[in-house]
């Protein structure tokens, strides 16, 4: 059977959700407790990749087994044996064709700024001290949305068939004392909010007026845009699916 598994995770401490060698990665944790409880390797294929420090509120990834009897009792199991960075959400059948990362709807990321010195903003948001104009951002981030090439905004040398996504929703809104950029896409690009947003902040700045966010988009080069914001700052908080890849409801 199929199924897939919901979980959660602070970045800090890994490098990304993807496995790599001689660098310890939220796939290699999760994958590790769930073989060592279901007593036999298990590979999870994630919804997509993380960065190296990026954070994840919600995050799917799907595997297959034999029919699991209680999977209440296997998933609080799970949490029992990971790390506290680390928390699994629920395990779900769903049909035998389900893809984590191919059948995911759109994903949605938040990143967050902080203005004053806050020590517990330390891992968890880019502190900038100059000023912001949040109405300029806002009008900068309008010209994101719809279906467009977002090269620009791209890690360089990335292996994709497209740099195009289309983007639903984008703005900015004060958050008590942070402020929080909200992103919706079908699909993003390695590095490009962290992109995105150091362009915006650069709008917020003062150094280029909000139009020429449509400039940088026509050149197709990550150097006209602005400089990536650190990792610390960056969430992954939903991935929506159609309801009808799950066997149950959620």
């Amino acid at each position: 059977m199929r199924y897939f598994i919901q979980f959660s995770y602070f970045g800090k401490k890994y490098h990304g959700w993807q496995n790599q060698p001689n660098a310890i990665t939220v796939q290699e944790v999760l994958e590790g407790v769930v073989s060592k409880l279901l007593r036999s390797p298990v590979e999870i294929v994630g919804a997509g990749r993380t960065d190296t420090g990026v954070h994840a509120r919600e995050m799917f990834g799907h595997f297959d087994f034999e029919p699991i009897a209680d999977i209440e009792n296997l998933v609080y199991r799970i949490n029992a044996f990971l790390p506290g960075d680390i928390a699994v959400q629920g395990i779900f059948p769903v049909q035998d064709d389900t893809h984590a990362r191919f059948h995911a709807i759109s994903r949605s990321y938040e990143y967050w700024v902080c203005q004053k010195k806050d020590p517990f903003y330390k891992d968890t948001a880019f502190f900038v001290k100059k000023p912001l104009n949040l109405d300029l951002m806002n009008t900068a981030a309008e010209l994101l949305l719809g279906k467009q090439d977002f090269e620009c905004f791209s890690k360089s040398k990335t292996d994709v068939k497209t740099y195009f996504c289309d983007v639903r929703t984008a703005y900015w809104e004060q958050e008590g004392d942070k402020l929080v950029f909200k992103i919706t896409a079908d699909r993003f690009l390695r590095n490009m909010v962290r992109a995105i947003v150091g362009t915006l902040l650069d709008v917020g700045h003062g150094k280029y007026p909000p139009k020429h966010v449509k400039a940088i988009l026509k050149s197709k080069d990550r150097s006209e845009a602005g400089v990536s914001v650190p990792a610390k700052g960056l969430y992954l908080t939903s991935i929506t699916y159609p309801k009808n890849i799950f066997k149950h409801e959620r």
